[in-house]
This record gives structure tokens, sequence and C-alpha cells, in this order.
């Protein structure tokens, strides 16, 4: 994956702008104060006393208008403006909101001393994201933002430490986790007993258009890491090894591989497989995938679309309802202001989330090379990189001060304690090769 890209503000389109201000000091956002120096995974509350979240958009293209709608539509939060370096789809953006006067900006830091906003939401493409993330964290704002966290793993865990030094919390949008069938497979999965063997099947034929048919391995990118983040939710473990083959059917209309299969080996002798395809036309599966969750006790099926079913010692399982969790880009939306309310950390703090990008990473390299890759390979060269690129003093300093990278990033997601996080994949990748 290529190194991160110079701190720049980018348009919807990928354009880049000037030179964000991300060195240390940088003044936060008006009325905003970060808390820098944070523990690993916590970060500032935001209390608006019952009144909504005043956040600004950086990002007015397709992906864009679906999420100002969503905010147009959230009681939770109000948008004061939008941020894109095309002008005239900044202005469309805010005629498509309902809000004709918003204000609106190519430069972010400019919009953010006009309108003072508690949080941006970055809906940019995934090469803006880290210089996107970066300048509002120094800015002092939180950030939610579009998955990926970054356009590779070195990036994301620089924005991990940028969150921990500015004390603002990342979250990033892993929108088919909010999902109450989801939730409920879940439930059917804690009933299976001792679980060793999660699939997805995955099989659509979407004619996009624009920048995702011109991305490299753009089905592993843009699409597999939602199911791979679903099944890291699903098994509740971390992933110690990757296997994948990704390749480009004569007929595809896109550039990079829009098919893939991959094998992922979790803690715990779990493994999770994976058949996906962006260019199989005819009876397609739901864009959720169709999933089987087995166990020592029984097995349980979810189609995507409808409520999950599980069989269990030749019985129906039964598992107790859940609370809703909201629906897509409306329940992180709402995950992300309560986090901000309440300070309990959401699904998705980057802490948390950067493993689902590792997998996608470790599943590009061993495309390239058809070999089994090591979690914790891509970890510590990402790590190095990330290190050896890094241009904030602090951000560095804390990427430095991290003695083992999966502790740091299960320590802040408030997983296993340090101890285990260093110790227990060595065995489990023994048993993974």
């Amino acid at each position: 994956m290529s190194a991160p890209i110079p701190v720049s503000e980018t348009t919807a389109s990928g354009t880049p702008a000037s030179p964000a201000p991300t060195a240390p000091g940088a003044a936060p956002a008006p009325g905003s104060a970060p808390a820098p120096g944070a523990a690993p995974g916590g970060f500032r509350r935001v209390d608006r006393r019952g009144g909504a979240l005043r956040v600004v958009q950086v990002g007015a293209g397709e992906m864009g208008r679906a999420w100002l709608r969503t905010v147009a539509d959230s009681p939770d939060v109000e948008l004061v403006g939008i941020v894109d370096l095309d002008l005239d789809a900044a202005r469309a953006g805010a005629q498509h909101a309902g809000l004709p006067d918003l204000p609106v900006d190519r430069d972010l830091a400019a919009l953010v001393a006009r309108v003072s906003p508690d949080a941006v939401l970055d809906v940019t493409v995934p090469v803006a994201h880290h210089p996107v993330t970066m300048q509002a964290l120094r800015l002092g704002l939180p950030v939610l933002g579009e998955k990926p966290a970054a356009q590779s793993v070195a990036e994301a865990l620089s924005l991990t430490a940028a969150a921990e030094v500015t004390g603002e919390l990342f979250m990033v949008s892993q929108s088919r986790r909010y999902n109450d069938q989801l939730v409920a497979l879940k439930a059917h999965a804690e009933l299976l007993g001792d679980v060793g063997m999660v699939s997805t099947s995955f099989a659509k034929a979407p004619h996009f258009g624009g920048f995702r048919e011109q991305m490299d391995d753009v089905l592993l990118l843009d699409m597999a890491i939602h199911a791979f983040d679903s099944a890291r939710y699903l098994i509740g473990r971390d992933p110690v090894s990757v296997w994948c083959d990704s390749w480009n059917p004569s007929w595809s209309w896109y550039r990079g591989d829009a098919a893939a299969s991959a094998v992922i080996g979790f803690e715990g002798g779990v493994r999770y497989s994976y058949d996906g395809s962006w260019c199989s036309p005819g009876v397609e599966t739901s864009w959720n995938g169709a999933w089987r969750v087995s166990g020592s006790g029984g097995t349980a099926l979810w189609s995507g679309d409808d409520e999950p079913v599980s069989e269990i010692d030749g019985a129906p399982g039964a598992p107790e309802a859940r609370p809703t969790v909201g629906v897509e880009i409306a329940g992180s939306l709402a995950a992300f202001a309560r986090a901000l309310r309440t300070g309990e950390r959401p699904d998705g703090e980057v802490h948390g989330n950067v493993m689902s990008l590792v997998m996608v990473e470790a599943a590009i390299r061993s495309t390239r090379t058809g070999e089994r890759v090591l979690v914790d390979d891509v970890l510590e060269q990402a790590h190095r990189e990330a290190v050896s690129v890094e241009r904030d003093p602090e951000v560095k300093a804390r990427l430095e001060s991290w003695a083992s990278v999966r502790a740091a990033l299960q320590g802040g997601a408030g997983g296993v304690d340090a101890t285990r996080a260093s110790s227990a994949p060595e065995r489990e990748r023994q048993e993974a090769r």
C-alpha cells in the first residue's frame, strides 16, 4: 500500500488543495477545547445540553449527498456548513439539504473559524481521509469519517495516534454494523457453543461509474471491508492471518480486481471465509452477503435481508431480542452523537476499527504474493512506515511509544489487556500457518 499522502484537503473528486495546518499547537476550533494526551481510546465529550450537535461536512459528492439527507433527518445533529474544493458542488449540497443559505467553503479551517462547529463529518474519497481527519483533529474537533479509516494501515495508525494526542474522538462509519439483523445473527451465534467457522458469500453487479470503477482492488477496499468488519463483530476476536486470491473476470467493467476469495484465521483458531464479486449479474445476493455461522452446538444462517435463523441440537434457536442499533449511516451518526454526549466508546472508534483495514491490506498483500500473510507482520511494517513519514512531532512520538501495535490498538479499543495482546498472537499465528 502507498505511504501517507502529504497533509492537504481533498474534495470528493480527490483533487488536492493547499496544505492543511496540522502543526502541533494549531488553534482549536472556536468553542472547542481538545484534551491533549488522552488515554488511548479516551476522548473529550461534547455536551450541547440537549441541543443538536453542530457539524460541518467535508465532501459533497454522491456519497456526500446521501450523508446530507441523513443529517437533515437526524434529531441529533445540525448541519452548519459544507466544505468542498468544488464550490458549485458544495452549494448544490446545501440546496439538496434544504439549506440554500448554508455557509460553504473550499477550506475547512476557514469554515471552522466562521461557524464554530462541534464536529466534522469526513465524506471524502479514501485518499483524502488522512489529511482531512488529521486537520480536523488538530483543529480540536471530533470526526466521524466514511470507511476506510484511511487509504492504508500506516495512515490509519497515524490518525489513531493523532486521536490519542488531541484527545478527540475519531470514529469510522462502518455503516453495515448498524443493522438489527446482524445484531440478531450475533445473538443466534452466541447460542451455538464454540464458534469455529463463519462464511460470507457476496455477489452483486453494480455499475457505479466514477472513482470506484478506476480503483485498484476495488472489491476488497470498498466492499469486502464491510464483511470483514462484520466478521470481527460476530466472532468477537481479532484476526491473526489472511490468505486471499483476487482477480478480474474477462467481462468486468472495473479496472481493478472485482472478485476475491479469502480465508482469515482469528484468535482461538476460528476461521472466516469470504467469496465475493462485484461483477456477477443474475441471482445476486443481498448487499450484506449471505452468512453462515457454525459452532459446536449448531448453525445460524442469515440471507442478509431477512431475519436470521439457527438450529441448535435439532431445534430452532430463540435468542432474546436486542435493542435496535439504527440503520446504516443513520445508525452510525446517532452512535457518534451519543458517544460525544456520554463518553461511551462507540463501535468504529479508530482503535477498534483499524484491524478491519488491516484485514483488507493483508488480503491485498496475500493476493500479490500468493502467500498467507500474518496480521502482526502487516501491523509492524505499517507502524514502521507511519513513524518514518510522520511530520507531526507529537503524533510521531506517540507512535514511537507503542511497544506493540496490537497491544496499543486492543488497549485503546477497551479489549484484552496488554499482556494477553502481546503474547497470545504468537501462539495463534503459529496455529494459523
